[in-house]
């Protein structure tokens, strides 16, 4: 299984960062990574294009409100506790007024006893 990229760290944001801080610190990032911007010749840019390809696809997922509720969704999925479904204690209780603590009450359904009947 290939694992998720954090675009939030590759921006340098915190999950909860508005569009606006998203923006900014995509633009300042760019300032300092993009090998036009130093003014230095050609054959003398350390540039590392990894980094500045992280970038790029961060802001391009992050930039858009859509694909960016689709990676928090899916990021959410995939930081779940083990990944697997949480089980929830269930037990069939006889009397509806005794307190069933923090479990979920299930109870026989009577289909002949309402309204309708």
């Amino acid at each position: 299984m290939t694992s998720q990229p954090d675009y939030y760290a590759a921006l340098r944001v915190k999950p909860d960062a508005s569009q606006q801080e998203i923006s900014r610190a995509y633009r300042a990032l760019m300032r300092t990574h993009h090998p036009d911007i130093d003014g230095s010749p050609a054959g003398d840019r350390d540039v590392d294009d990894g980094e500045l390809l992280r970038i790029m696809q961060a802001y391009a997922v992050l930039g858009d409100p859509a694909r960016r509720a689709a990676f928090g969704r899916s990021r959410n999925r995939t930081s779940a506790p083990g990944g697997t479904p949480t089980v929830i204690p269930v037990r069939k209780v006889s009397n509806r007024f005794v307190p069933a603590g923090n479990t979920i009450r299930i109870t026989p359904v009577r289909w002949e006893s309402g309204p309708w009947a």
